[in-house]
């Protein structure tokens, strides 16, 4: 891993040891001279398929030292020796972990589209439910958190993809975007109820009483397993960048939740419920109804939470009215252009 080490001396976190750089360099380079002997001895002596191989070895030695333009160049060239569908998938996928790896977005959703088209093409199922996983990885570290859990339930019972991650740790990002995706009938019937994620969620400490005590409105319960699960989240680099904005949708969830059983409740039953003082739940649930996250408003003087829902056949009436005077106008505009 000559080039991590590079990027990572150039960042400051390590000290350059020039001595260790070079036979770093020096073995790979080695390394590398011999895959090239492979490539040469299979181009003149053996068949199209060794030559792919030996490419292909090539290609993936790269990825594992850390040479990513290199690894990304010589799996073109791989490609180009192919002509299964199944085999070009995989060299997708190679390319996917180069860009998850490096947190390259753009590489990402190129290679999903790219793998996409080969489907199209004619692709195995197999490796069709893996493109679930990578997609629903990529959705989830761009904060598109519905999609993700969408893709990851879709994966539950078909999953094969441990190059990426352990089973547990799937359960483990499938529990947490389903919790801020899913209405609650969904939830029950995809997540608390499902046989794959009972057998596993046990082994994740906090998972369990996380779900379970958000789904039996168990608040305090669920405060307490919440502020057990921060620091793994924190310590997951898919989802340490949306940290905050993660814990502020929990919360969003959890609020909505108590707030929809009731018409008004007092501020001190809400803090007894969560097992939190009145000021805590003062402040959080301000923040939130300034955000227009929760409908509700607080009565201070008489220490009383009202809710006023929206009324969803209203709003829908409203849209409706919005989207005909902005389609009146662009008839309009568009008969004038007609007219002249």
């Amino acid at each position: 891993m000559a080039a991590l080490y590079e990027s990572l001396a150039a960042d400051g976190v390590l000290e350059t040891d020039a001595a260790l750089l070079a036979e770093m360099r020096a073995r790979i380079d080695e390394e590398i001279r011999k895959l090239d002997e492979k490539i040469a001895d299979a181009e003149e002596n053996l068949g199209e398929s060794e030559v792919r191989e030996a490419h292909l070895a090539k290609s993936l030695y790269f990825i594992r030292v850390g040479e990513k333009e290199k690894a990304l160049e010589q799996l073109k060239v791989t490609e180009g020796k192919t002509v299964a569908v199944g085999q070009k998938m995989d060299l997708v996928f190679y390319t996917l972990q180069i860009g998850l790896f490096y947190m390259d977005f753009d590489l990402i959703s190129k290679s999903i589209d790219k793998a996409k088209n080969l489907f199209e093409e004619g692709g195995d199922w197999e490796r069709k439910n893996r493109l679930k996983v990578y997609e629903g990885l990529y959705c989830m570290a761009t904060r598109n958190f519905k999609k993700a859990a969408s893709l990851f339930l879709d994966s539950i019972s078909t999953f094969t993809t441990y190059e990426l991650f352990t089973y547990d740790t799937f359960i483990f990002y499938t529990v947490l975007t389903s919790v801020i995706s899913l209405d609650r009938v969904s939830l029950k019937q995809k997540v608390v109820d499902a046989p794959e994620i009972l057998a596993v969620i046990g082994k994740v400490p906090h998972l369990s009483e996380f779900l379970n005590s958000l789904y039996n409105c168990q608040y305090k319960s669920f405060f307490i397993a919440f502020s057990g699960l921060t620091e793994p989240i924190k310590l997951e680099r898919y989802l340490q960048p949306h940290f905050r904005y993660y814990m502020r949708e929990v919360r969003t969830v959890v609020y909505s939740q108590f707030l929809e059983s009731y018409k008004s409740v007092t501020m001190e039953a809400m803090a007894a419920a969560f097992g939190v003082t009145v000021d805590f739940i003062d402040q959080e649930l301000s923040r939130f109804i300034a955000a227009g996250k929760l409908h509700c408003k607080i009565d201070k003087v008489a220490g009383v939470l009202e809710t006023n829902r929206p009324d969803a056949r209203n709003a829908f009436y409203q849209a409706t009215i919005k989207q005909g005077d902005f389609l009146l106008n662009r008839i309009q505009k568009l008969s004038r252009v007609i007219d002249l």
